[in-house]
């Protein structure tokens, strides 16, 4: 026993160390609530919109033949410091979890939304949300990723675009069927089904479009000034 005592009292001691849950493990506990999922103020109100809509430049869009969705990133990421980024929570869930109500999180981890139900804004349907079923609800950018190539994105950063295609506020819960329809439409091609979002939709967009400095057509321009006049004065 004299020899197996110091090997035995090495072995009490590490498997001590190893239960010890003082000091988090960086990476492995999601900030879920601590990192907000909208940036302040946004969408912007209807005055701040159409300021920000006179001021961005107007061009026809570039580079169109050029774009692949691959040039966004492949996947979903949490790894960008736009709204949303770094909390350890997937972009989708992070969507739904704004977005959906009756809410219901996981247990072990709440990122992952369990079920809940959308109240979609660009149609009005209620779209309920199982986890693990196949859903009707997919995460639209509101500013298509193609309309924001076709905007200035083409000349981005492959991070900077990663960010666009993460971030929160240019990302919304929507009827799959809906956002097949809208696919890269810009304002002017298209416009939600249901007209009382004609105006939440005229700011997002706008909102967008100026956070990231992204040209608008003249016609796309037409069609936002279009939609924020539909805003209560």
């Amino acid at each position: 026993m004299g020899r197996r005592a110091p090997l035995i009292a090495a072995a009490v001691a590490l498997l001590l160390s190893g239960c010890h849950h003082d000091a988090p493990v960086r990476g492995t506990a999601p900030l879920v609530g601590q990192v907000p999922l909208a940036s302040p103020g946004f969408p912007p109100a209807a005055a701040t919109a159409t300021a920000q809509l006179a001021k961005l430049k107007v061009e026809w869009g570039k580079n169109w033949e050029t774009y692949k969705r691959e040039n966004f990133g492949k996947y979903w990421s949490d790894e960008t410091d736009a709204v949303g980024g770094r909390n350890g929570c997937d972009t989708r869930d992070d969507v739904l979890r704004r977005d959906l109500s009756e809410l219901r999180e996981g247990d072990r981890n709440p990122c992952v939304v369990l079920s809940g139900a959308l109240h979609d804004p660009y149609t009005g349907k209620e779209l309920p949300y199982t986890y693990r079923r196949a859903s009707q609800i997919q995460s639209d950018h509101v500013v298509a990723l193609g309309a924001a190539w076709r905007g200035g994105a083409y000349g981005w950063t492959p991070q900077r675009r990663l960010e666009y295609a993460n971030d929160l506020d240019v990302l919304l819960a929507v009827d799959k069927q809906t956002n097949y329809e809208k696919s890269s439409k810009t304002a002017d091609k298209w416009k939600p089904p249901r007209r009382e979002y004609w105006c939440e939709y005229g700011r997002r967009y706008t909102g967008i479009k100026a956070k990231y400095q992204l040209s608008v057509t003249p016609p796309e321009k037409v069609a936002l000034q279009e939609l924020l006049a539909t805003c209560p004065q």
